[in-house]
């Protein structure tokens, strides 16, 4: 008797992701780097404490424990951390990492998302995202990128969607953090969506798509899956 089974897939690992820097028109990903970042960082968040709300570490409300916080995340490979700088200001304005590195099933998870105000809901923060989108699927070849974020948060899920990514549904009390239970909301984007996807960044990222002011002359359109019931 024949079952069914999945298709086959090529069975090469993928590599792992290194201590690149992605240079977009607005912003570049850069190695995480103490030195260069904590105190830029540090005051570029200053004041926007809820910022740490669905995180798993802060806030820091002093200087020298922020900067032992970026110390440790920027030493690490998984999660492996990376600055968003402003290249107008080469200030870093937020950070981001790949993490649940998994080489063989080609799987691998961007997270640990913070934006300063600055960089919220500009072309930057997209630009940030789609850097980090591309990297994975074409330079390293990855076949499932996922986006994991606290059911309640309600932001990140609406930018998982924005950004692409289609809900897949909700794995109950996943995790303790911060001594309260979360539920934790599971998106992913796949190697069969990317270059759709990657044709929309490119047309909304694009200078004509924005007018003098920097607003945006038509919204992003991605199409990620919502949960049943949820806009995109």
């Amino acid at each position: 008797m024949s079952l069914p089974v999945g298709p086959a897939v090529d069975a090469r690992e993928a590599p792992r992701p290194g201590r690149v820097t992605l240079t977009g028109r607005s912003v570049s990903l850069t190695p995480l780097n103490p030195a260069f970042h904590a105190d830029g960082l540090f005051d570029a968040l200053r004041a926007a404490d809820h910022l740490w709300t669905y995180l798993a570490a802060g806030p820091f409300p002093e200087r020298a424990a922020f900067r032992q916080y970026i110390t440790d995340s920027a030493a690490g490979d998984d999660p492996l951390f990376f600055a968003v700088v402003d290249n107008a200001s080469a200030r870093a304005v937020g950070h981001a990492a790949l993490l649940r590195i998994e080489p063989v099933q080609r799987v691998i998870e961007v997270g640990h998302i913070l934006y300063s105000p600055s960089l919220q809901r500009t072309c930057g923060a997209t630009e940030a995202m789609a850097l980090l989108a591309r990297y994975v699927f074409e330079d390293l070849g990855y076949r499932r990128y996922e986006w994991k974020c606290n059911a309640l948060n309600a932001a990140s899920r609406a930018a998982a969607l924005r950004l692409g990514f289609s809900f897949e549904g909700v794995f109950r009390q996943h995790m303790v953090v911060k001594g309260r239970n979360r539920d934790t909301a599971w998106f992913s984007m796949l190697d069969t969506e990317w270059p759709e996807r990657r044709r929309e960044f490119d047309r909304w990222l694009s200078p004509e798509n924005f007018d003098r002011s920097g607003k945006q002359l038509s919204a992003l359109r991605q199409g990620g899956a919502p949960a049943p019931g949820q806009r995109a």
